[in-house]
């Protein structure tokens, strides 16, 4: 690979670099100290997807004149956790359990994704059954030791392992979240049988909370991700250092913050929505500089779209994650569909209708999109590389909303003959339709999942998405936004600059984060305030020393406490911030360390309920079932620079082309203008503007206009 060249530049000018990998194209965005943006979009390569990001960022810092020296931060979001998942293609994995929990795994929740659905089939479990092996031991709800381990049993179950040649391990018994001495000991057994050659996960470290069943699904991941996951990392560290980038490597966790390369080794299922999450930031800081209150998020790629909602730029967070049937999806939409992650994550909805998504025929002759996807190989069969199945790129190039000619800038030239026919002939001629017509029929589809989607994080949540703006993103998501915010009656989309590659943009802005969290269970009536403080004090400790490992101050750190409460009877719990979370820190100080008020944290807990279901029960006892610190260092804000010229410019348009717009409007002549053209000026639809990353398409009956931060602002008829 040929290196950066080595010219040293003429003032020091240093850069945050991030690099998100999507199933169809690798983002690239450099973000310099005297506010430049440089962005990059290449094909992703599924076979080392390092490859595809360390040419990427080869060919950025060539093109642009920056030297490896200049580049300070890196930070990574990928989806191989998930494809690792989604494809079976983890490593050989083994579970050790306690005596009578080895099926833990194919008993799961009583939960099916499709109520009426006789053929639905549960995923097979990641571990078999033969590399599922009990050990005697039984400890109990408190931590009081029932049975005592026996150690003959661990020996032979991890010889068992070593014959049958496992790759990582799973540790999960029975109540180790109340006392993991067991599992610790088992785990010095296993590195001494297996000689430290597999990778190792104890549930006590990913997570220390009660649910046998997600408790284990969550280890098992890990465990399962493990090898997968510290193999890439290292390749990826090497390519970088191969050009001459030797700064550390930070990596985009699911909950929407950073941690370093050697604790996503340790924890790679905390990976497995990174890139979503980093879009979500990144629109969440949007809208914070904007003061929109709330927005919803839309971010539509090459392979899916995703949708989450942002209340007081806060992303909304969840621990209810499923990864499986295909696709991940949120358990807003579906559940029993894969297997439990009970971890942090930005609560994303996600459809598999992206750019690259399939559009096919059901038994019953009804129109589908998605989830199978064309992804960067073959690709749709727009772009000429074997592909046969159209796709949705392929219905939007024949509806005219894509310039054949300027996708990537160009970089990419589609075939509109090939992409023509394919709808033609398996869309048009079945459904007996003219072209536009089957096009814009999958179009209205493919809208119609996405909404479904916003529906999850918003109507079916009890919020009324006619209150939010809807900020789109995402290499295909202005394609579609007003389409979507149209049916949802939403008045305004809002499009920040690179919004093809805000995700990678994001990953620059998110702060570094070491959430934890230990089970405390008890009624709150019966709880002191002492007993809380101590308890929450053990955690912030941990927390903080986490991210002291990883080189920040002390000083920097900040603290936010919560808590898991339920009314004694119920199956789940709902979290609130407990009072006095977000105090500051000094060196030698312990922050987070003010005596928490049970009666505060009830209070809320009741306003909580009320809020999400609508009802609440005072009168009812509370239970603490988990209690939570989160240790945060925040990242600078990154240097802006605003447009050339805030004055509108003298419209030179690129010219204009037909568009369909569906039946109400038909083929409209469409002008095609760059974001500039609208820089100060209201202009009635339909537009089309054309950018290096993204596409955003205005209808007719829409108007839009660039705000003084440069963001597309579409506003469309209430």
């Amino acid at each position: 690979m040929p290196a950066v060249p080595n010219t040293t530049p003429l003032s020091r000018v240093s850069y945050r670099v991030g690099i998100d990998i999507g199933g169809t194209f690798t983002d690239i965005v450099a973000t310099g100290s005297d506010g430049q943006v440089f962005v990059r979009k290449t094909s992703s390569t599924p076979d080392d997807y390092s490859v595809g990001s360390a040419r990427g960022v080869q060919e950025l810092l060539s093109e642009e004149g920056i030297h490896a020296d200049q580049v300070d931060v890196v930070v990574h979001a990928t989806t191989m956790a998930t494809n690792a998942v989604l494809e079976a293609k983890g490593a050989r994995t083994g579970l050790i359990t306690t005596a009578g929990f080895r099926d833990v795994l194919e008993f799961r929740r009583v939960r099916v994704p499709d109520l009426y659905n006789l053929d639905y089939v549960k995923p097979k479990p990641l571990v078999p059954r033969q590399l599922r092996l009990e050990v005697l031991e039984r400890m109990g709800p408190l931590g009081e030791i029932r049975v005592a381990l026996d150690e003959t049993s661990v020996r032979i179950a991890a010889e068992r392992l070593r014959q049958l040649r496992v790759e990582a391990v799973a540790i999960c018994l029975l109540h180790s979240y109340a006392n993991p001495a067991h599992e610790q000991r088992v785990k010095q057994i296993v590195d001494e049988i297996l000689g430290g050659s597999v990778f190792v996960t104890c549930s006590h470290e990913i997570l220390p909370e009660i649910r046998e069943y997600e408790r284990t699904s969550t280890t098992v991941v890990n465990a399962y991700l493990g090898p997968v996951m510290n193999n890439y990392l290292q390749v990826l560290t090497q390519r970088l250092a191969a050009l001459g980038i030797n700064k550390s490597l930070h990596v985009m966790t699911s909950g929407g913050g950073q941690m370093s390369v050697r604790a996503a080794m340790t924890k790679p299922a905390y990976l497995v929505e990174s890139g979503p999450a980093a879009g979500v930031i990144a629109a969440a800081r949007v809208a914070k500089r904007l003061d929109l209150l709330n927005i919803i998020t839309l971010d539509m790629g090459g392979t899916t779209a995703k949708t989450a909602i942002v209340e007081n730029a806060e992303p909304a967070k969840t621990s209810e994650f499923e990864i499986g049937a295909g696709i991940n999806l949120s358990s807003k939409l579906v559940t029993g569909a894969g297997y439990a992650i009970k971890l942090p994550f930005i609560d994303v909805s996600e459809i598999g209708a992206g750019g690259g998504s399939h559009i096919w025929f059901d038994k019953g002759g009804a129109l589908k999109v998605g989830p199978r996807s064309a992804g960067s190989e073959p690709g749709p069969i727009c772009y000429g590389r074997g592909g046969t199945q159209v796709t949705v790129t392929d219905a939007l190039l024949a509806l005219g909303y894509i310039n054949p000619d300027y996708l990537v800038g160009g970089a990419l030239k589609l075939s509109s003959g090939d992409a023509l026919a394919g709808v033609m002939q398996q869309l048009a001629e079945p459904m007996s339709k003219t072209l536009h017509e089957a096009a814009h029929g999958a179009l209205t589809v493919a809208v119609a999942n996405m909404v479904r989607a916003v529906k999850s994080v918003s109507t079916y949540r009890g919020r009324d998405p006619r209150e939010y703006t809807l900020i789109a993103f995402g290499g295909n998501g202005p394609i579609v936004a007003a389409a979507i915010a149209r049916e949802l009656a939403m008045t305004r989309v809002l499009v920040p600059p690179h919004s093809g590659v805000l995700s990678a943009h994001g990953l620059l802005v998110a702060d570094h984060e070491q959430e934890l969290v230990r089970s405390f269970p008890g009624r709150m009536s019966e709880l002191t305030a002492h007993q809380l403080s101590e308890a929450y004090e053990r955690l912030v400790l941990e927390g903080r020393q986490a991210l002291m490992d990883e080189g920040f101050d002390e000083g920097l750190i900040q603290i936010e406490r919560h808590a898991d409460l339920r009314y004694v009877g119920q199956a789940f719990e709902l979290t609130v911030p407990v009072k006095g979370s977000t105090a500051g820190s000094t060196a030698g100080s312990t922050a987070g360390s003010t005596t928490p008020d049970l009666n505060n944290i009830t209070q809320a807990f009741h306003q909580e309920h009320l809020r999400t279901y609508a009802h609440m029960a005072e009168s009812e006892p509370v239970e603490l079932v988990n209690i939570r610190v989160l240790a945060r260092v925040p990242t600078a804000p990154l240097a802006t620079k605003g447009p050339e010229s805030r004055t509108a410019p003298v419209l030179v348009e690129a010219g204009a082309r037909d568009v369909y717009f569906g039946p109400v409007f038909g083929t409209c002549s469409t002008a095609i203008l760059k974001r500039g053209h609208l820089r100060g000026v209201w202009r009635q639809g339909p537009l089309i503007i054309e950018e290096y990353d993204s596409t955003c398409v205005v209808p007719p009956d829409a108007q839009a206009t660039v705000d003084d931060g440069n963001n597309i602002i579409i506003s469309l008829n209430g």
